[in-house]
């Protein structure tokens, strides 16, 4: 079992900035592949981007080149930092984790953590 706690959302304005922390309470965290996923209300699940053990990464088109998805395997933690928001990245942001997969499928990932709210106001 891998537990996933999220953390370091909140409320900012747009054109700002936010880091989200995921860490991860098990002994073999780098060999998961880790990603973010969001939700609005009324909304599907959505991909947000996905990184490797070995430091492979793929970022949905909509965050490419605001948000930077990186991972400190002696921390068994990962971080999605989010620069210039705006108030379409408005979500309820989650962690996952997936054993030898990357994609934006969430269906292929094992393990979630609660969430945790981004809201961007404009």
């Amino acid at each position: 079992q891998v537990q996933l706690v999220e953390s370091g959302g909140g409320l900012v304005q747009a054109g700002g900035s936010l880091r989200l922390s995921c860490a991860a309470s098990t002994r073999t965290f780098s060999r998961y592949s880790m990603a973010w996923f969001r939700q609005a209300p009324g909304k599907e699940r959505e991909f947000v981007a996905a990184i490797t053990w070995s430091g492979a990464k793929i970022h949905a088109d909509s965050v490419k080149g605001r948000f930077t998805l990186s991972r400190d395997n002696a921390k068994n933690t990962v971080y999605l930092q989010m620069n210039s928001l705006k108030p379409e990245d408005t979500s309820v942001y989650y962690c996952a984790a997936a054993d030898t997969y990357l994609g934006s499928n969430f269906r292929a990932y094992d393990y979630w953590g609660q969430g945790t709210q981004v809201t961007v106001s404009s």
